[in-house]
């Protein structure tokens, strides 16, 4: 099993918003089956573009949480900010290969 790394694309002008949204969603994770972490990102080049990267142990803890009944209910707070301008707000990685700083020393 490799980890998975999902991009939750975002865009809104009221960062604040999201923001507040993005902890009000983490908070309630915590302790999740497979979820290894996740970050809050912004694009230095335009301020309302946003994303939320989660990595999760294996494809299939993702997919278990996804398809349960916790997970609609539990990121509802940022929906209305999801990307509409791309044809999917999501994409899925999985981790293929990784070199780390501290390994390259």
């Amino acid at each position: 099993m490799s980890r998975v790394r999902v991009l939750l694309y975002l865009r809104g002008a009221d960062t604040a918003q999201v923001e507040r949204a993005y902890h009000r969603i983490s908070t309630s994770l915590a302790g999740t089956p497979g979820l290894l972490g996740n970050e809050l990102l912004r694009s230095p080049h335009d301020p309302a573009e946003m994303a939320v990267l989660s990595e999760w142990s294996s494809l299939e803890e993702f997919d278990v949480w996804e398809r349960g009944p916790g997970h609609r209910a539990s990121t509802a707070p940022l929906r209305d900010h999801q990307d509409g301008s791309r044809a999917r707000p999501f994409a899925i990685y999985q981790v293929v290969s990784e070199y780390r700083a501290d390994a390259l020393s």
